[in-house]
């Protein structure tokens, strides 16, 4: 029977940044997951590292200063999943008044210190191509600088980087159940694919599974659900690209919320995203007719180009488990996280985490082991401010040179090609590439870019298992995969499985 020191259920981004910080510590650590990593909730995010110019709005002010802190780490340390995007409001004197929209924008600019962003600035449609694409009726708005971020890709790197510093991830893999036993966790972990179950001993345990929290809690560890949860979810859709340029805008609705439109993998646009209270078991979402209707309509409500639902060619949806804070409206549920550890006398503890962001997981997972170390002992001090993620050791985080960089040293690539290779995989790139003196040496395409020799490296190193992992939680070389491309794919993973197969059968017999 294997002992850990930290036994964490849920390989999202708090799960997975747990796991990296703790690792780095030195802890003995096991991940499981009972999918594929990101596959729920933090691959259905807006796509954002922000502060929460909105959270402002509900007066939590701790809660944006910690995210605007974190996005300027975040952004150094993982320049090549993380990029400066420059958002535009578009102002509606009905919403909410000019001097609200103002000031709000001024604390955004300020609340954080100094940062390297550029600051919120007034904009007359009139004279400024944020413009061109409203009803003539909408004569200035407000601009502003935050993030945009490959979400999925952001877990994998950091379930990476934990494996690479000693951590056990195993995705497929599921908690069945936990019992305290003499001062630790006896946790019987199955294996999906086989059914096949295994004992192993944890010092402490991490509930970090998303919306299964309370499930974890109560059924597979006997617990009650003290804290209460909210399950939101949240709906986007992509259609072709609305508008020209690299600017995003932030609309208004007329019931308050607002509406991300952000440019999305070059030839398309994001909308989204909805709240609405999620009353099923958790499990994969999906977007309601009633959701699409709601982004098109706010769209149409400012674009002088209007869609409806047939313009949708991909849509997603995704539950957060929110802290309840009895707030009366979805979008007003705070988007903070709680940390609940209990730990009787002499027994094992157990934290879970309620909530949390993209942004914030970084920070979170810091707290996550100040919070146990009374019950561990002394750890290793907090470290992962101040290291890059695996590929993020780009000089002075320069996209632009390292890109034109992975051109010269791999001339066969195409443009686009090598833009979101260098993007997704930054100075890792070379253990893909390293050795190819030619297109053909790079195998099959499967569309959108995606390769024989990125596919067996994602396989190999990154724990994907699917086609579906592959096109939109990997690379999101989905949409430019047509359904033949997808078909090959899947036939050329199945194949690879047989032969995996067969050669573990030879050195078994």
């Amino acid at each position: 029977m294997k002992s850990f020191d930290l036994l964490i259920v849920g390989g999202g981004i708090n799960g997975t940044g747990i796991a990296r910080d703790a690792a780095g510590r030195g802890m003995n650590v096991l991940l499981v997951e009972q999918a594929g990593l990101a596959q729920y909730t933090s691959s259905a995010t807006t796509k954002l590292v922000h502060g929460g110019l909105r959270y402002l709005e509900h007066l939590q002010f701790r809660l944006v200063r910690e995210s605007l802190l974190e996005r300027e780490r975040l952004l150094r340390l993982t320049p090549h999943l993380i990029r400066r995007q420059r958002f535009v409001i578009p102002y509606e004197h009905r919403l909410r008044p000019a001097w609200a929209v103002r000031l709000a924008l001024f604390l955004y600019d300020h609340l954080g210190g100094e940062n390297s962003f550029e600051r919120s600035a007034n904009v007359r449609f009139a004279t400024s191509a944020f413009g061109a694409p409203f009803a003539r009726s909408l004569r200035r708005g407000f601009a502003f600088s935050d993030c945009t971020v490959d979400d999925s890709r952001l877990v994998i790197l950091n379930a990476r980087d934990a494996a690479e510093r000693g951590a056990v991830v195993r995705v497929g893999q599921r908690l069945v159940r936990a019992v305290r036993e003499q001062g630790h966790w006896r946790a019987e972990i199955e294996n999906a694919a086989t059914q096949q179950t295994y004992i192993v001993n944890a010092r402490a345990l991490v509930n970090a599974a998303g919306p299964w929290i309370s499930e974890v809690l109560e059924q597979r560890l006997g617990e009650s659900s003290r804290r209460p949860v909210r399950l939101i979810k949240g709906s986007h859709i992509v259609v072709r690209r609305l508008y020209d340029g690299d600017h995003a805008y932030v609309l208004q609705h007329p019931d308050r919320r607002i509406v991300f439109v952000i440019p999305y993998q070059g030839d398309f646009t994001l909308i989204g995203t909805t709240d609405l209270y999620w009353q099923q078991a958790p499990g994969r979402a999906a977007i309601e007719p009633s959701e699409t209707d709601y982004l098109c309509q706010t769209i149409n409500s400012y674009f002088q180009r209007r869609i409806g639902p047939d313009d949708v060619v991909w849509s997603y949806a995704g539950i957060r488990a929110l802290w309840d804070d009895s707030a009366a409206r979805a979008s007003a549920v705070t988007r903070d996280y709680v940390l609940d550890v209990r730990a009787p006398p002499g027994g094992a503890p157990v934290l879970s985490v309620f909530g949390g962001k993209i942004t914030t997981y970084r920070s979170l997972a810091e707290q996550v082991l100040a919070k146990l170390e009374p019950q561990l002992g002394p750890l290793a001090g907090p470290w992962t401010r101040a290291v890059p993620l695996p590929g993020g050791d780009i000089a002075g985080g320069d996209m632009d040179s390292f890109t034109a960089g992975v051109r010269r040293r791999w001339p066969f690539l195409e443009a686009r090609q090598a833009g979101r290779l260098a993007h997704a995989y930054g100075t890792r790139i070379s253990q893909i590439l390293d050795g190819l003196v030619s297109r053909e040496g790079m195998g099959a395409d499967f569309g959108g870019g995606l390769t024989q020799v990125e596919v067996d490296h994602l396989v190999r190193e990154e724990w994907a298992r699917s086609a579906e992992d592959i096109y939109w939680r990997h690379t999101k070389t989905g949409l430019h995969a047509s359904a033949a491309d997808q078909q090959r794919l899947v036939a050329y993973l199945e194949n690879a499985r047989h032969i995996a197969g067969d050669a573990q059968a030879i050195r078994a017999g």
